[in-house]
């Protein structure tokens, strides 16, 4: 059994994903809950879980002060929140299990199965840590991405990254002065968290930090020349997007 606890403002929110967790995630036994992020960290040094249900907005600070008052982690985190899209975004980067509230079923099995693989794998990385640092200090500007390997979790610097490129079923990021990653994650996940004001999508298979463009050449859609050497296809459909981020 994997020990669990709920933190939470709202009574009506515990009971309800207590319920949920009883009903339809065996192997998770919850212990104790909380209503604020002070309730919480003596809930959590005092019964030392394995598993924090934690909201992201609660009383007495949000749920990374309080998780930045309790490192170093020594339990796995499943974020539960409203519809905060900076909030997701984060998560997203740092590639860690959320819900969203009202929890979905599907998506709270989703996330227990993830934590339960790497509670009994005895599987730790940084990526709640990492999350935490991005949030340290009242700061939601995101300069670590989480890329999932095939055999882990790579953080990089979002201004490291010079393209993103489709491969299979697969992406290759090709990050500055380092090889390329080869990451479980597809284009359009990429394209849908990265940026907008630094990275561009300009063909269907390549995403480029348009701070290493050196040039374009002229052509239908056009080539990309960047400062790595790559050459980069513009498809035609992506051409006048790309040129508006120039302003050209």
């Amino acid at each position: 059994m994997i020990s669990a606890v709920i933190i939470d403002d709202e009574q009506n929110n515990i009971d309800g994903l207590r319920n949920l967790v009883e009903k339809y995630c065996p192997g998770i036994f919850i212990i104790g809950s909380a209503l604020d992020a002070n309730a919480g960290y003596d809930l959590i040094r005092k019964l030392n879980p394995q598993l924090v249900f934690l909201d992201v907005e609660l009383p007495f600070g949000n749920g990374f002060d309080l998780l930045e008052r309790l490192r170093p982690l020594e339990f796995d985190v499943i974020f539960v929140t409203a519809f905060d899209q900076c909030a997701i975004r984060a998560f997203k980067y740092a590639v860690v299990d959320y819900l969203l509230k009202p929890v979905c079923i599907d998506e709270l099995q989703r996330a227990v199965e993830s934590v339960k693989k790497r509670i009994n794998e005895k599987v730790f990385n940084n990526r709640i840590e990492e999350l935490v640092d991005q949030y340290r200090n009242g700061t939601r500007e995101l300069k670590k991405i989480g890329l999932p390997s095939v055999d882990g979790i790579v953080f990089e610097e979002i201004e490291n990254i010079i393209r993103i490129e489709a491969e299979g079923n697969y992406t290759s990021v090709h990050i500055n002065g380092k090889k390329k990653e080869l990451i479980t994650k597809s284009l359009k996940e990429f394209e849908e968290i990265l940026p907008p004001s630094i990275f561009c999508r300009v063909h269907h298979s390549h995403i480029v930090n348009l701070n290493y463009v050196r040039k374009y050449y002229r052509g239908r859609g056009g080539y990309l020349e960047l400062k790595d050497g790559a050459m980069v296809e513009v498809s035609s459909r992506k051409k006048d997007e790309f040129l508006e981020k120039f302003k050209i």
